[in-house]
């Protein structure tokens, strides 16, 4: 009996012994064996739009065995370098975030932690060795809602509510201007912003400001907008998610992000050992996938079919690469007259 076990042993260990020889020799194998280790820090809740998509994307591919997921959501900026830091010393490989409101302590934590890989959203540059940057890069779809809601308004004035002015914010607003414009110059618009990414109330008091005014179409930026446009009989526009579901005669149609081209890149870059720094900004577009335009839903029959020829048009045009939607960056500043 005991010499069984013995050789059950050795049987064993010969075996062990074998697979990790196969592993050493075969980077192919020893890759499919271990799960990439992939964190995230959010300053908002898992629920706040942005966000929302990025651990959405992440948890596909936890789903799909790819990766061994961690998250923190509702990280406050004092905590955030410390939070970083504590992830890049727990093995991860992989670190997603937003750098937006601590950038310079981000890009020290990556400078300090060079073998491990940094996916940030930020407005700025990506740095080497490992320091790689994306944003929102959704004005096309952005502009393409922005023509449904010009065809839409009956008092020619849309209020536009955005959390910061900063450049992810400003280019989808400028975007959707651009696109209301295009199917009814007499529009005007009132712009606020409220100084935080996640404060509906906030919003929800900023947009009744601007519907007691006249505004009869939302631009819902931010989460508590379309609530008032549902209090108050309006109508909205969403942007990164489809919440048509929770509001079915209210938002209209929406600029949908899609991160999985963005977050299924990095990762497989990393499994590869060929993460560097790049500016996945790219990864946003239409035409690799990374937006669209949410289906008319609800509104397929409530939306003028002139107005739909002109967006399907329009939508043509962009992916076919004869139109580019303008990136402007800078604050929009408008008010109803």
């Amino acid at each position: 009996m005991s010499m069984q076990i013995k050789n059950r042993r050795r049987t064993v260990v010969l075996t062990a012994a074998l697979a990790a020889t196969a592993a050493m020799f075969t980077p192919g194998l020893a890759l499919a064996q271990a799960k990439t280790k992939v964190a995230a820090i959010y300053s908002v809740p898992f629920e706040q739009q942005w966000v929302s998509r990025i651990h959405k994307a992440l948890k596909a591919a936890e789903a799909r065995g790819e990766i061994e997921y961690k998250a923190s959501e509702n990280v406050a900026n004092a905590d955030y370098e410390r939070v970083m830091r504590e992830y890049a010393t727990a093995g991860n490989a992989l670190i997603v975030g937003e750098a937006f409101p601590i950038e310079a302590a981000a890009r020290k934590v990556a400078k300090d932690f060079p073998k491990v890989s940094f996916l940030m959203g930020s407005s700025g540059k990506p740095a080497a060795p490992n320091f790689s940057v994306f944003d929102n890069y959704i004005q096309e779809p952005a502009y393409l809602s922005g023509m449904i809601a010009g065809g839409m308004t009956k008092t020619n004035k849309i209020g536009m509510v955005g959390g910061f002015p900063i450049p992810e914010v400003n280019r989808l607003m400028h975007a959707f201007m651009s696109g209301a414009k295009e199917t009814n110059p007499k529009v005007e618009f009132s712009v606020s912003f409220i100084n935080s990414w996640f404060d509906p109330p906030k919003a929800k008091e900023a947009a009744f400001a601007m519907i007691d005014k006249g505004a009869d179409v939302m631009y819902a930026e931010r989460f508590g907008v379309s609530d008032a446009a549902k209090e108050k009989g309006k109508l909205a526009i969403g942007n990164v998610i489809n919440t048509q579901d929770k509001y079915p005669d209210t938002v209209v149609a929406s600029a949908l992000w899609n991160m999985e081209p963005t977050i299924d890149r990095a990762i497989k870059l990393v499994k590869e050992g060929k993460f560097k720094q790049e500016d996945y900004g790219q990864y946003s577009m239409m035409k690799v996938k990374g937006s669209e335009l949410s289906p008319l839903g609800t509104f397929e029959s409530k939306v003028p079919a002139d107005i739909k020829a002109k967006v399907k048009a329009k939508q043509e045009a962009i992916m076919a690469g004869t139109y580019t939607v303008k990136v402007d960056d800078t604050q929009p500043k408008a008010a109803f007259k």
